[in-house]
């Protein structure tokens, strides 16, 4: 997969165009961005689970899945959330302003905004800028890309070729994310573009699943954002078609590795983050526990801080497993790894040498594996370190 997260080229699938520009709302950086298909793409997506969805979150909700898609415009600086009928009329605005410099209807358009709650819309800045945004529609994702960050690092970016039985086809992810990322489905946004040809159901089942086993399975501060969208957008583009059962399979695999790379992306340049965590749990009682468990761990900001702190406090992960409910029979079998030491075993500490563990922990990944010898399920979820410079970020954004 090429090139990876970060601001290089990345070539986007047959049909598919992008840009990005300044509408004005932010005063020196891209705040507009656009994706459009020719031809009309089948759309389906996963949501974010908080109640309070913003206006582009209610409204792409009553259109997907659709067969019918052409183009998604998001906005960046204001989230479009806690707005009211005025946010719900402005976002409609800002999809019928697109439809009309692309050329189809306005139903055609998805939307997403991220940025701060209950600030409304510049809705005029955003329209007037629809037309120049258009007209830099290019063959890359980079300018798209650089246009929906808030607090990110760096923008995040990957590109992949899939060889099935009558041909090759591509995959494109782009995502946003920093702070508050807890998705139930943070805020977070993904897109996923393809030119293979897909049915709605299927596209529906495959994003799902790959939001299941990535973007749902990252946590940054636990905080579930109002405005979470991961879309997937096939437009057929490439005349290939998912013919067999091993095409579907290794289309799937690969929309799920796309996934993957995106949402560690996203732990990774989490809000003042130096390390990426990856906890992975095995040979678990259940998988819905699994999982539950794994995120559980990723999200408590004692072991966050033990982790930026080098600390290989063992205790506090043990705390953490029976706070998630993880069964006292299985803590009594557990073995856990710190980046490959052996620090507890068959439900006992084991003496280990601190000094050379902290040093393992100077890296900037971090791994942690935990093994119940329960049964066959596992899990893995990533997260990141807590320092004070999450807290400096969140105290001045707004």
């Amino acid at each position: 997969m090429t090139p990876g997260p970060g601001i290089s080229r990345t070539p986007l699938p047959k049909g598919f165009k992008a840009s990005g520009v300044n509408s004005g709302v932010r005063r020196y950086r891209p705040d507009l961005g656009l994706i459009f298909s020719s031809p009309e793409a089948v759309a389906a997506g996963v949501f974010t689970k908080n109640e309070c969805r913003a206006a582009p979150v209610q409204y792409c909700q009553s259109l997907m899945p659709s067969a019918h898609i052409h183009a998604i415009v998001t906005n960046s600086g204001q989230a479009n959330a806690a707005t009211g009928p005025q946010g719900r009329e402005d976002n409609w605005k800002m999809a019928n302003a697109v439809s009309k410099s692309i050329g189809c209807l306005p139903h055609q358009v998805l939307t997403a905004s991220t940025g701060v709650i209950g600030q409304p819309l510049q809705i005029d800045k955003i329209v007037e800028a629809v037309p120049e945004l258009a007209e830099r529609l290019g063959d890359t994702a980079e300018a798209f890309a650089l246009a929906i960050l808030t607090t990110d690092l760096v923008p995040k970016t990957i590109t992949t070729v899939v060889e099935l039985s009558s041909g090759p086809i591509r995959i494109t992810g782009i995502c946003k994310g920093s702070g508050m990322i807890h998705p139930n489905m943070a805020t977070l946004l993904g897109y996923i573009l393809t030119d293979v040809e897909l049915s709605m159901g299927v596209a529906q089942d495959i994003v799902k699943e790959a939001a299941d086993l990535s973007f749902n399975m990252i946590s940054v501060d636990g905080d579930t954002s109002t405005n979470d969208c991961v879309f997937l957008l096939a437009n057929g583009a490439s005349g290939v078609a998912l013919k067999t059962d091993d095409d579907l399979g290794l289309f799937k695999r690969a929309v799920i590795e796309v996934s993957k790379v995106l949402a560690k992306s996203i732990a990774r340049d989490g809000e003042g983050a130096n390390k990426l965590i990856e906890v992975n749990l095995l040979n678990a009682p259940e998988l819905q526990q699994a999982r539950k468990v794994a995120r559980g761990i990723t999200v408590s900001p004692l072991i966050k801080s033990a982790m930026h702190g080098e600390d290989p406090n063992w205790g506090r992960i043990l705390a953490r497993l029976g706070a998630e409910g993880m069964p006292a029979e299985c803590l009594d079998k557990m073995t856990m790894t710190l980046q490959d030491f052996v620090i507890f075993e068959n439900g006992m500490p084991k003496a280990f040498d601190r000094n050379e563990v902290r040093n393992a922990l100077r890296s900037e990944n971090v791994k942690m594996d935990i093994d119940f010898f329960s049964g066959t399920a596992k899990a893995t979820a990533w997260g990141c370190d807590l320092s004070k410079r999450y807290v400096e970020i969140n105290t001045e954004y707004s």
